[in-house]
């Protein structure tokens, strides 16, 4: 049975061949690649499809307006930063919009 440092010195050499072989078979298989997309017309969409990277993220639709100025006419969600006309007030409540 071999020990542990015969066993990590194979995979070492191995690893030596397996670069070589990589760096020797690169060129030849990154031409054939070029001729294929320059004889079929492949786009970069082709092989890679229509997304890479991260993906987008969707806006969520808008929530409804649960306050509303009745100078104005300026509506709020209730969510984030409340604006000027709503800030200093204590009680809301007398511009929640009735449903």
């Amino acid at each position: 049975m071999a020990t542990f440092k015969e066993l990590k010195a194979q995979m070492a050499e191995l690893e030596a061949q397996a670069a070589v072989a990589r760096a020797a078979e690169f060129d030849e298989v990154l031409a054939d690649i070029r001729a294929k997309v320059n004889e079929y017309g492949f786009t970069e969409r082709d092989i890679f499809g229509a997304r890479r990277g991260r993906p987008r993220k969707v806006a969520a639709d808008p929530l409804p307006a649960k306050y509303q100025d009745p100078k104005s006419g300026a509506t709020w969600s209730g969510r984030g930063r409340a604006p000027d006309w709503i800030k200093s007030v204590k009680n809301r409540d007398r511009f929640l919009i009735s449903s």
